[in-house]
């Protein structure tokens, strides 16, 4: 097996992994499926299923709308005007695009797992959906809803349901965060393992594939069988929540490239650098190749939000800081119901070459648009955004999650809301699950 981390392609030429273009971008289309979009759980699932997020607030509270939700204490825990629990399961969480579309023309969108950590989320089903977004109505509608289960047990550990005849996975089981269409088989990148899932159109799991370099597995702090005694960097290195947030299907390979979060732990516990890594998956094989490259994130960037192919070998890739709201209404001092203490600054949509890595393995970044500098000449933004100006669109969320190419000129973005947690376009409501459309042809024809 190759070293995990040597490069696809050497280029002595290479351009800097900093050096790159910022590209304009426009806003063609807007659509968004409300904040509060809640579906039913399948027939056969447990009861329990029935009202979510119980365990929000950490002891069990099964009275429907009785918890206000808030934007926690990074973002100044300003109420959203929505409660917890819910009656039904959230469609909430746009958490990743597939590249290959369904026969209609839908696209296969994930939805994340549910209220942002494993404790909360025992009674929120995992699933993916199928979905169309109306530019021309501003609607988005989610043509098949498709509930992950584990009849076959292919899980390796116990599920939230194992108990149930049913078996439906839930958010206490895996956090799913990117998704692709190879064949009949979806294939999901997860971010408590983290692993790769490999699922039915109908949502049957197939296998749970464990991340693998040169033999040893590839851990973090909620992988099952780690222990509130192991040892960050050394019993697990991947940060929590820093799993595999993107994962792109490559057009002439078939190979699926897998980007994590957030950087892996050094020995020291602290970050080995300011770089993702990427590894690839074969999915014919069901085992990783031992290629891969670094992403390296600008200053200000934490974390990417999801990452897609264009072609054979260009790539885009949501990369993200923590902030949510516009700048203009950052907080002077304390956090107050009418600013944002921690706003939007670094969103990015970045163009990256896979074919081209130096030799210290980083791949070249090509360009990018500022998604919170988007022309809107045409007034075609459906929501007013706290802080904004005329003209102007932007993206200010503090999770960006899912991309994909549409056409030779235009690219689909969407919003993971985390909701009733996040809310970046105003001040006192809950994010809605937007999608854009937007013109990016020098982007796009970028080499």
């Amino acid at each position: 097996m190759k070293h995990p981390f040597l490069p696809v392609a050497l280029s002595l030429l290479a351009v800097p992994a900093a050096a790159q273009e910022t590209f304009d971008a426009t806003l063609a289309g807007h659509a968004y499926l409300p904040a509060l979009s809640l579906v039913a759980p399948p027939a056969d699932a447990p009861k329990d299923a029935w009202i979510s997020g119980k365990f929000t607030g950490g002891a069990r509270n099964g009275v429907p709308m009785s918890v206000p939700g808030d934007t926690g204490g990074l973002h100044g825990k300003r109420l959203t005007g929505l409660n917890l629990p819910f009656i039904g399961q959230p469609l909430q969480g746009f958490s990743g695009f597939a590249m290959n579309r369904a026969e209609d023309g839908s696209v296969y969108v994930l939805t994340d797992n549910g209220f942002g950590s494993k404790a909360n989320s025992p009674d929120t089903l995992l699933f993916f959906s199928r979905m169309d977004a109306d530019f021309d109505t501003g609607e988005v509608e989610i043509k098949e809803t498709v509930f992950l289960h584990d009849p076959d047990f292919k899980v390796p550990f116990r599920i939230s349901y194992g108990g149930t005849d049913s078996r439906y996975l839930t958010g206490a089981d895996f956090d799913l965060e990117s998704i692709q269409r190879v064949g009949d088989s979806i294939w999901i990148g997860e971010e408590f393992g983290p692993y790769l899932i490999e699922a039915t159109l109908d949502g049957r799991i197939k296998g749970v594939y464990p991340t693998m370099v040169d033999g040893v597995q590839l851990k973090g702090p909620d992988t099952p069988g780690i222990s509130a005694t192991s040892v960050k960097g050394t019993d697990w290195t991947v940060p929590r929540s820093g799993g595999y947030e993107g994962m792109a299907l490559q057009p002439e390979t078939g190979l699926l490239w897998a980007m994590l979060e957030k950087p892996l732990l050094a020995a020291s516990g602290e970050n080995e650098g300011d770089f993702l890594r990427v590894m690839v998956f074969d999915p014919e094989a069901r085992d990783w190749t031992g290629e891969g490259f670094k992403f390296k994130l600008v200053e200000g960037a934490t974390a990417i939000g999801d990452f897609n192919f264009i072609d054979e070998t260009r790539a885009l890739v949501i990369e993200r800081d923590n902030g949510e709201g516009e700048p203009s209404l950052k907080c002077a001092g304390d956090p107050q119901a009418d600013c944002f203490p921690n706003p939007a600054m670094v969103k990015h949509v970045v163009l990256i070459d896979t074919a081209d890595v130096d030799a210290e393995g980083y791949v070249r970044r090509i360009g990018q648009i500022d998604l919170m500098n988007i022309a809107d000449p045409e007034g075609k933004a459906r929501i007013e955004t706290d802080g904004g100006e005329a003209g102007r669109f932007s993206l200010p969320f503090f999770t960006i999650e899912d991309v994909m190419r549409v056409d030779e000129t235009h690219i689909m973005v969407a919003v993971d809301n985390n909701l009733p947690f996040s809310s970046g376009r105003k001040l006192d409501a809950a994010a809605d699950n937007e999608v854009v459309l937007l013109s990016v042809p020098e982007l796009l024809a970028a080499q």
